[in-house]
């Protein structure tokens, strides 16, 4: 996966999810489908990073401004580092109003990525 490739993860019609890649019990995954996996789950393997989606996720309404999530420990340029990062991976959307960034928890993310972990197929 390239460094700015955003990963895609589809929904159906009534919010059901269609996981990014098989779960990992169908069979060994393909080469397409690790890179994806990985990059999702190399995104949420930095402790910084971690903190911040969980911050996100658990906010109240479902997103959060940047504003409200950015005392991690690290520098201000260094959560926009991290929140990049976490974009580029599918895990977060954004959206600019006026001089703030709002970040919600991509649409079934947590769930896709939970499906590929499915031990029972």
């Amino acid at each position: 996966m390239s460094k700015s490739e955003v990963v895609e993860l589809p929904v159906l019609q009534g919010g059901d999810v269609v996981p990014c890649c098989p779960p990992i019990t169908a069979g060994e995954l393909s080469q397409a489908d690790a890179e994806k996996m990985a990059g999702m789950f190399k995104a949420l393997s930095d402790p910084v990073r971690l903190r911040l989606f969980s911050k996100i996720a658990s906010h109240p309404g479902g997103e959060a401004c940047v504003c409200d999530i950015a005392d991690v420990g690290v520098s201000q340029p260094t959560v926009s580092h991290h929140l990049k990062k976490l974009r580029e991976a599918g895990l977060l959307t954004s959206e600019r109003r006026g001089t703030w960034v709002y970040y919600q928890v991509a649409p079934s993310v947590v769930a896709a990525m939970a499906a590929m972990l499915d031990l029972r197929g």
